[in-house]
C-alpha cells in the first residue's frame, strides 16, 4: 500500500522545500567522510597483514584477531550510538569521538606487539563506528525531506566504495610509506570531519543523567551477544566452526545475549535502542535487505581481490586498478538514482540495482585462470551501476514512517544489520571456498590421475623439458608431478571462487522478492511529500 501522506518533520530540521546553508552541507558532508572513513577502516589491514604481523612477530591466525578486534567493537557501539547523542549531543559526539578514533589510529601504527594492537584495534573501532549511523542521522535531522535523496545517495557512495577501497589503499599506503601509514592517514579526513563539524553545527544541550539511567544490563547484554556473534564468525572458518571449543563457547554466548537483550529491551518501558522498530513492515524488509547488501558488498570485496592475488598474481596496485571500476562509475550514477527516487517506486528501483548487482556476480562465476583486468572491467561497472538504485532506496525504505523520536535507533539498526550481514557473508564465502577446493580438487584429481593416458603423456612431456635443461631424470620426474599437482590446485581454487560469486549473485536475485513486501516508497520531491 502507498504511503500518501506528508513526510513527518523532524525536529530541528528545516521544513520541506526551504534552502539548505552552506554551513549544512558541509556539516553533513564531513559526516559521510566520517563513515567513510570508519567502513575504510574494516578491512584496510588486510593488504597489510603480512608486513604487520612481520614487525609484531605474529602468526597469520593470530593476526586475523586485528580486524575481528576491530568490527566487534564496531558492531557493538553502532547501537549505542543514539544514547550517546543524547547525552553529549550529536555535535559534542561526533567531534569528541572522532579525536578518540584519530588518537587511536595513531597507536596502531606505533603498535609494539600483537596485544597492543588488538587493544588500539579494539578501541578504534570502538570510537569510529559511531560515524557510521551518525552520518545517516545528520541526513534525517539536518536536511528538509526534498534533500534527503541527495544526502542518502552520498551516504549509499560511503557504504559502497568504502569496502572495495578498503584493502586496495591499505595495499598501496604499504608498498610507498610502509603499513603503520594505513592509520596515520585516518588524521586527513578526521581534521576535516573535526572541522566541519565546528564550523557546520552549532551545539546541542546535553542529558548526561540519560547515561546514569541507561538500560546498562540490556547494553551489556548486547555487548556481549553481538560481540561473540563477530567473533564466532570471524573466526569460526579458521577454527573448523563446531569442531572447536572455542567457537562453541562464543556461539552459546551469542545466542545468550542476543536473546537477554531481545527480552530485556520489551520488557522495560525505555530502551537504549528502539527495537519494536522491527515491527514496521517497511523497515524489517529494508534492515533484511541490508544484511543481504552486506553480504554482497563484503563478499564481493573478499573474493575479488583475494582472486586476483592467488590466481592472476597481482599486486595490491594492480587489484586496486581492477576495484576501481567499481567505483568511479558511482559518482556519475548515484545523482541520476537521486533525481529519480523522487519519480520513480522506490521498489522498481531496487529490483533494478539488484538484478545487475546480482547478475554481475553470476558473470563473474564463469572466470577462468586467465581472467584479469580486461575481463573484469564489464562486470565492475555493471556492479557500479546496480549498487546505488539499492543503496538510496534501502534508506528510504527504512526511514519511512519512522518517527522523530526513533531516528537515531533506526539508523543504528539499520547500519549495525548491514556490517552483521558483511560479517555473515565473508564468514560462509571463506567456508565455501575452503570445501568447494576440496571438492573440485577431489573431483580433478579423479580424472588428472597417473593412470590417466592424457595424464602420463603430460608428464612425460614436461620430465624431458626438464631433463633437457640439465635436471636429472629423477628430479625431472618430480618436477613434473609438481606442475600438475599445481594446476590442479589453481583450477580447483578457480572453480571455488566461482562458486564463491555464485553463491552471492543468487542470494542478490532471490532477495528481489522481499523488495515486494515493502509499501510503495519516493523521495519527497519539492514540496509534494512522500508518496
Amino acid at each position: 500500500m502507498a504511503s500518501d501522506k506528508q513526510p513527518t518533520p523532524v525536529p530541528g530540521a528545516p521544513p520541506n522545500g526551504a534552502k539548505v546553508p552552506a554551513r549544512t552541507w558541509i556539516a553533513v558532508a564531513a559526516g559521510m567522510l566520517g563513515a567513510f572513513m570508519a567502513v575504510l577502516d574494516i578491512q584496510i589491514t588486510n593488504s597489510s597483514l603480512k608486513d604487520i604481523l612481520g614487525t609484531l612477530a605474529a602468526t597469520q591466525e593470530e593476526g586475523s584477531w586485528i580486524s575481528t578486534a576491530y568490527l566487534c567493537a564496531e558492531i557493538v557501539v553502532i547501537p549505542m550510538t543514539a544514547l550517546f547523542t543524547r547525552a553529549f549531543g550529536a555535535r559534542r559526539y561526533l567531534i569528541g569521538t572522532t579525536a578518540l578514533f584519530l588518537l587511536f589510529s595513531t597507536l596502531c601504527g606505533a603498535a609494539w606487539n600483537l596485544p597492543s594492537m588488538i587493544v588500539f584495534r579494539m578501541l578504534q573501532g570502538f570510537t569510529g563506528g559511531a560515524l557510521i549511523p551518525m552520518a545517516m542521522t545528520l541526513v534525517m535531522t539536518r536536511l528538509p525531506a526534498s534533500k534527503r535523496a541527495v544526502g542518502f545517495a552520498i551516504f549509499g557512495l560511503t557504504a559502497t566504495l568504502a569496502p572495495a577501497m578498503g584493502p586496495t589503499l591499505g595495499g598501496y599506503l604499504t608498498d610507498l610509506y610502509g603499513w603503520p601509514s594505513i592509520f596515520y592517514i585516518n588524521w586527513v579526513p578526521g581534521v576535516l570531519l573535526i572541522a566541519g563539524m565546528v564550523w557546520g553545527m552549532d551545539p546541542e544541550p546535553t542529558d548526561i543523567p540519560s547515561l546514569v539511567t541507561a538500560d546498562w544490563l540490556g547494553i551489556s547484554m548486547m555487548a556481549i551477544g553481538l560481540g561473540s556473534l563477530t567473533i564466532f564468525l570471524e573466526e569460526g572458518n579458521s577454527k573448523d566452526w563446531f569442531d572447536s571449543q572455542f567457537i562453541i563457547t562464543f556461539a552459546a554466548l551469542a545466542l545468550f545475549g542476543i536473546l537477554a537483550w531481545v527480552a530485556l529491551s520489551f520488557s522495560r518501558q525505555k530502551s537504549f535502542v528502539n527495537l519494536n522498530l522491527y515491527g514496521q513492515r517497511n523497515f524489517l524488509v529494508a534492515t533484511a535487505l541490508s544484511a543481504v547488501i552486506g553480504m554482497g558488498l563484503y563478499g564481493s570485496s573478499f573474493l575479488l581481490p583475494l582472486y586476483l592475488g592467488q590466481i592472476a598474481n597481482y599486486t595490491p596496485m594492480q587489484i586496486g586498478e581492477v576495484i576501481a571500476w567499481m567505483g568511479f562509475p558511482q559518482l556519475f550514477v548515484m545523482p541520476i538514482a537521486a533525481a529519480l527516487s523522487s519519480k520513480v517506486d522506490n521498489r522498481i528501483m531496487c529490483t533494478f540495482g539488484l538484478l545487475l548487482f546480482g547478475g554481475s556476480c553470476v558473470m563473474n562465476a564463469f572466470m577462468d585462470a586467465s581472467t584479469g583486468y580486461d575481463q573484469l572491467i564489464v562486470t565492475q561497472v555493471i556492479r557500479a551501476i546496480g549498487q546505488p538504485f539499492v543503496m538510496l532506496t534501502l534508506s528510504n525504505f527504512a526511514m519511512q514512517g519512522v518517527q522523530p523520536k526513533d531516528m537515531s535507533s533506526a539508523s543504528s539498526l539499520f547500519n549495525m544489520t548491514r556490517n552483521l550481514g558483511g560479517s555473515i557473508g565473508i564468514a560462509l564465502l571463506a567456508t565455501a571456498l575452503t570445501n568447494r577446493e576440496h571438492f573440485h580438487s577431489a573431483r580433478l584429481g579423479e580424472s588428472v590421475s597417473n593412470y590417466a593416458l592424457p595424464t602420463q603423456q603430460r608428464l612425460d612431456q614436461l620430465t624431458q623439458a626438464f631433463i633437457s635443461n640439465g635436471i636429472d631424470p629423477a628430479g625431472a620426474a618430480d618436477k613434473a608431478l609438481r606442475v600438475v599437482d599445481n594446476l590442479v590446485r589453481r583450477e580447483s581454487y578457480v572453480m571455488a571462487y566461482n562458486d564463491g560469486f555464485l553463491i552471492v549473485g543468487l542470494v542478490l536475485i532471490g532477495s528481489i522478492a522481499a523488495v515486494w513486501l515493502a509499501d510503495k516508497v519516493k523521495s519527497p520531491g519539492g514540496a509534494s511529500g512522500a508518496h
